[in-house]
């Protein structure tokens, strides 16, 4: 028997591990994604940029905190070493300071990001993967910026039709400061004792205090203070409490961040969003550049399946192996966890303000920046679950594309000359349409494409129609008794205009049918 052709060739026919192709109907979901997002952006007056895939090395180290192991390097390449982007945050800062004539900027940006984590594919935790932020830049009025982001977070999630399944939790870099500081943290150690508390989310007190003991040096009763803090998460309950906090009081860290918060809990009552958001002080963002307001967005997928609970686990699960971004010796950071029930999707969107990034790159210029970023995987994630988990109700089948017409033809010569005119005439009025390459198509192949890739009208030509000129239209998926199930009569004069009609109506039948707002993604099989 011969080899086959990667034998052949001598290497193995594949992605790299942590990356994935994407076609069909997962392209379909990732484009309205995509485009839900961009809109909304748009929406909020917020202009776009383009940076390089990858930055010189100095302008990437130092900013991510214990993160940074996670950057891919290049090799040097004409003196100059450089390395993956690891968000687009850092290099937004770096134009910004390269652009000193731009002082106020909205600027959004999609674009992929690289970071050597360990995989777990099918919860949108991958190498290779889309981030979609939206920043605000300049210096304005205290907390109006920042409410403006969980005002876009908001409108962003209900547009993909989440109906409120999501949850904003905020917490204030100077509060944990302040809290670090009136616990007896040393100066020093602020950060990695930050970087450990972020871990609440996936790991019980328990493990987070034994880091910061055994592994950060942190005295015991030190880290029991923090613990009788990070516990704990509300609303404007947990803020008028913390306010009353004798110990925060006096530290003025914590009350430029209580202030803040205050600030901020009233512009999002304004705004209608205060209900979405949980004041959880165990959120602490592992990036060092954060100054500010930090948030992350979870929904009920995004923790993992289980959890240890246990006060002392197994030793192999307490300190992460270390990872190191040679391939060749980071074998078991390598392996993909999708099946791990200890991984979950995680935050679904982050954020927070970044009020010294600039500054870190112009020396002196100092532009206030907030900002938040959306991960396109782990949305697209729980999107195809929720797809997944509502197939066996959904009465039709999700779109493949946005076709909205399959023009076909009935009976022996095709008619192709006649499709072909009446889909240049619908394209040209702006309808969706497509019809079979082919002379001669068979009339049960053409229903059944137009069936495979959910497109809901067919346009049925057949010489006898033609020569009066009329033709049918049928809509797919209709219920039975509905005249259009069969096809309805309808003249090719003024065709565009009926057909237009009717796509409306379908399209308006699928809003009242599922839940308002939700329109524009029944065409991906979204509602």
């Amino acid at each position: 028997m011969g080899k086959d052709k990667s034998e052949k060739s001598g290497y193995q026919l594949k992605v790299p591990k942590g990356t994935k192709d994407w076609d069909g109907k997962d392209m379909i979901i990732r484009d309205k994604i995509f485009s839900t997002i961009k809109e909304v952006f748009k929406t909020y007056g917020a202009v776009t940029i383009d940076t390089p895939v990858f930055e010189l090395r100095e302008i990437l180290a130092g900013k991510y905190g214990e993160d940074s192991k996670l950057i891919y390097d290049l090799a040097d390449q004409g003196g100059e070493l450089c390395s993956l982007r690891y968000d687009l945050t850092v290099p937004f800062a770096r134009w910004l300071a390269m652009n000193s004539n731009i002082k106020e900027i909205k600027r959004y940006q999609l674009d992929k990001v690289y970071r050597r984590d360990q995989p777990a594919m099918t919860k949108g935790r991958m190498r290779e993967f889309y981030q979609c932020d939206f920043d605000i830049a300049g210096t304005y009025d205290p907390m109006l910026p920042d409410a403006e982001c969980m005002s876009i977070t908001c409108e962003i999630f209900e547009r993909l039709g989440w109906q409120g399944k999501y949850t904003i939790k905020i917490n204030h870099r100077k509060i944990l400061d302040g809290i670090f500081q009136v616990c007896g943290v040393p100066e020093e150690k602020i950060r990695t004792i930050s970087s450990a508390v972020d871990k609440l989310d996936k790991s019980p007190w328990a493990d987070v205090r034994k880091e910061m003991v055994e592994e950060k040096g942190l005295a015991e009763d030190v880290a029991d203070r923090i613990g009788e803090y990070v516990v704990l998460k509300g609303g404007v309950d947990l803020l008028e409490r913390l306010q009353k906090d004798e110990r925060l009081s006096t530290n003025e860290s914590a009350k430029a961040g209580l202030a803040d918060m205050d600030l901020l809990f009233k512009y999002l009552k304004i705004d209608g969003v205060l209900d979405k958001v949980s004041f959880d002080m165990s959120l602490a963002r592992g990036l060092d550049y954060y100054t500010g307001v930090i948030y992350e967005v979870v929904t009920e997928g995004s923790a993992p399946q289980s959890a240890s609970t246990d006060a002392a686990p197994e030793k192999k699960d307490a300190k992460p192996k270390k990872r190191s971004t040679n391939s060749s010796t980071a074998t078991d950071a390598d392996e993909d966890r999708s099946n791990d029930p200890s991984v979950g999707v995680g935050s679904i969107a982050a954020g927070g303000r970044y009020d010294n990034l600039v500054s870190m790159f112009s020396g002196k210029q100092q532009i206030p920046c907030v900002g938040i970023s959306f991960g396109i995987e782990r949305i697209f994630s729980l999107t195809k679950a929720r797809l997944a988990a509502t197939a066996s109700t959904t009465t039709s089948s999700q779109r493949t594309n946005e076709t909205d017409v399959y023009v076909m033809s009935v009976g022996g010569n095709g008619l192709l000359a006649e499709r072909k005119k009446i889909v240049r005439r619908l394209r040209q009025a702006g309808i969706k349409s497509e019809t079979a390459f082919k002379e001669k198509p068979r009339f049960d192949k053409q229903f059944k494409d137009m069936e495979r890739t959910g497109v809901p009208f067919a346009l049925i030509l057949g010489e006898d129609e033609l020569k009066v000129g009329k033709c049918k239209i049928k809509r797919n998926g209709a219920p039975e008794g509905d005249p259009e199930k069969e096809g309805v009569v309808i003249a090719l004069e003024g065709l565009e205009s009926e057909v237009a009609r009717r796509i409306g109506d379908w399209y308006r039948e699928q809003e009242v049918a599922e839940t308002a707002g939700k329109l524009d993604l029944v065409r991906t099989g979204f509602a």
